[in-house]
């Protein structure tokens, strides 16, 4: 019987093993009563030729009945009295009854020779031995070698890695390992890979005895992936790393080696218990890093091609195994680069300086903008306070805008330089995006690459003269509800010019809520408290006004009675006048006394 755990042992597949016991299996010997004689069937006797009839040859096998054989079993042409060993396969019935003796046997020469060169081959191998053999042909589930026999080697007994087609071994002459001989059914399975793990381990023990770090070791490339090759050094694969291949950039382990390319390769790492090894190639040849301050000092200027862009930067070779990293901050001194492709491209040649080195870790920092003068550097020179400028918008933020006065040179507008008088709460209020704008350069920061612009400061403060002469305390004005808040009420007179009429001064009763008296958009008339120089800011009343209104009604009404209860009073207007000694006849009265006494009101 058949000893299925050796055979799993090997990781041989059962239907691997089954497909070839169906096609190499051989029926047991029986024997059959025929014409009143007994014939074994499956036996293998002695015959004779005695004639060739068509494509049959008949052969006398010492029974009442002759057999056949067909004659392409043959490669040459049989002669009559030909001595040869035949088997038995069958009877051919011929006329319908198994006793009587019209029939004939089957015969096979071909099986016979095989059966005998069996029987030959197990006086001489047993389970264990290593044979030697010819691959003839491919079935399904792994390969026919001819020992002297036809023996089965599984697919995955072919290697230790399975070979990408199996067929490629058909016609090489190849040893395997015996795993098993079964004789009832005549058949033997073997197994090139096992033969190969013995040798292996033998050499890899051999192998992890001698070898030592910094060694230079022949290899042979097996295998190769993404991140490297293993190398077989005999025995024992190492790992040859992707970036232990070159001192320069490479794409794929590929560029550099082959399968079955035997090398040189240094060892850099042994794990003796874990049995892994780590090899170099690159560290056959000097490092270019090891005079890297003398070839490349910090502030040099250098050539280099540009092998890499990434989003923060680009990747500078200059040489082979050096690259260096411009990031994207040096890149430009004025430009805004929102990716590096912008401004370089894979391939293009560019000068660039060294501004540091890590040799440690193997990383030099380059710039392309120290190659050019820094135009910061004479911003203070071109644009000195005071100059006036023009440029364009090219951002708004809720602090000011910013003005493009050339390439990469920025300053801020801020909402405070915006307007003398009005309150500015965005600058959308007076700028736009892309708008080309004249502005008056307040200061310069060279140091901190900032120009601090104003709009205002094009005209004269309206504060230092122009508002004062015009708004007077005790002037009675008219203006626009602008804004309502909890605290009063802005008023705007002209020209974005605004004045706080504080909550107090709304009415003559206590207010809640301004709302409740005016609404945005309405156009009342004021009384001005005061106007402050210094704070930029004026007081209103509106409550005041009316005071002033009832203060004049009564006035007129006094001066209706006086004329109404005195006869000798003129039937016109009394106008004061001047005598020659004693003054005026009418002595004018003070438009509003307790005006004199107004509380001043804060904003």
């Amino acid at each position: 019987m058949v000893n299925r755990n050796l055979i799993r042992t090997y990781d041989i597949a059962d239907e691997e093993f089954e497909q070839y016991l169906a096609e190499a299996g051989a029926a047991e010997p029986e024997a059959i009563q025929w014409g009143g004689e007994e014939i074994g069937i499956n036996q293998i006797v002695k015959g004779k030729v005695v004639r060739v009839e068509g494509d049959r040859v008949v052969v006398d096998v010492g029974y009442k009945s002759e057999g056949v054989i067909p004659l392409s079993e043959w490669d040459e042409q049989p002669e009559p009295g030909q001595q040869l060993k035949v088997l038995i396969e069958d009877l051919e019935d011929v006329s319908g009854a198994y006793d009587d003796e019209s029939g004939m046997i089957a015969l096979s020469k071909r099986k016979a020779e095989k059966i005998q060169a069996w029987m030959k081959v197990m006086e001489t191998v047993h389970e264990g031995d290593v044979v030697t053999g010819q691959v003839t042909r491919k079935i399904k589930g792994g390969l026919l070698v001819d020992i002297g026999v036809n023996v089965f080697l599984p697919a995955s007994q072919v290697d230790i890695r399975r070979p990408h087609d199996i067929g490629d071994y058909i016609g090489r002459t190849i040893q395997c390992l015996v795993l098993k001989i079964d004789e009832s059914r005549r058949n033997i399975v073997v197994s090139r890979r096992a033969l190969i793990e013995a040798e292996r381990a033998e050499k890899k023990e051999q192998l992890l005895a001698t070898l030592e770090v910094g060694q230079v070791r022949k290899g042979t490339v097996k295998n190769i992936a993404d991140f490297g090759a293993f190398v077989d050094l005999g025995g024992i694969d190492g790992l040859l790393h992707i970036t232990d291949m070159s001192w320069g950039r490479i794409g794929h382990p590929s560029q550099m080696v082959s399968i079955d390319q035997e090398i040189e390769v240094m060892v850099l790492h042994i794990d003796r218990e874990k049995e892994k090894i780590a090899l170099g190639l690159k560290q056959l040849t000097p490092s270019p890093w090891e005079n890297i301050e003398e070839k490349y000092p910090v502030g040099s200027i250098v050539k280099g091609e540009v092998v890499n862009v990434m989003s923060y930067g680009a990747f500078v070779k200059l040489e082979e195994g050096i690259e260096g990293l411009v990031h994207i901050s040096e890149m430009s001194w004025t430009k805004r680069i929102n990716h590096p492709s912008e401004l370089v491209q894979i391939g293009d040649e560019i000068n660039v300086v060294v501004l540091g080195i890590n040799k440690e870790k193997q990383e030099i920092s380059l710039g392309m903008k120290q190659t050019q003068e820094n135009p910061w550097d004479r911003v203070a020179d071109r644009y000195p306070p005071g100059t006036v400028v023009t440029g364009t918008v090219r951002n708004l933020t809720n602090y000011g805008a910013f003005i493009e006065i050339e390439e990469g040179i920025d300053g801020l507008l801020h909402v405070s330089d915006m307007s003398w008088t009005r309150k500015i709460s965005h600058p959308s209020e007076i700028v736009e995006k892309g708008q080309e704008i004249t502005c008056k350069v307040l200061s310069v920061d060279q140091q901190r690459r900032r120009i601090a612009l104003g709009l205002k400061q094009l005209e004269e403060d309206p504060w230092a003269n122009e508002i004062p002469n015009r708004y007077q305390a005790g002037q009675v004005v008219t203006g626009v509800v602008t804004k309502i808040t909890n605290f009063g009420v802005f008023v705007g007179l002209e020209n974005g010019l605004e004045g706080l009429l504080h909550i107090s001064e709304l009415a003559d009763h206590k207010v809640e809520n301004p709302e409740e008296i005016v609404k945005v958009g309405d156009e009342i008339e004021v009384k001005i408290l005061r106007v402050d120089q210094e704070e930029r800011k004026i007081g209103l009343s509106r409550k005041r006004v009316e005071w002033a209104e009832e203060t004049q009604s009564q006035q007129s009404e006094a001066a209706t009675e006086t004329r109404a209860t005195s006869p000798s009073a003129p039937a016109v207007e009394l106008k004061g006048g001047v005598g020659s000694d004693t003054g005026p006849l009418i002595k004018p009265q003070s438009s509003a006394p307790e005006e004199a006494k107004e509380p001043e009101q804060a904003d």
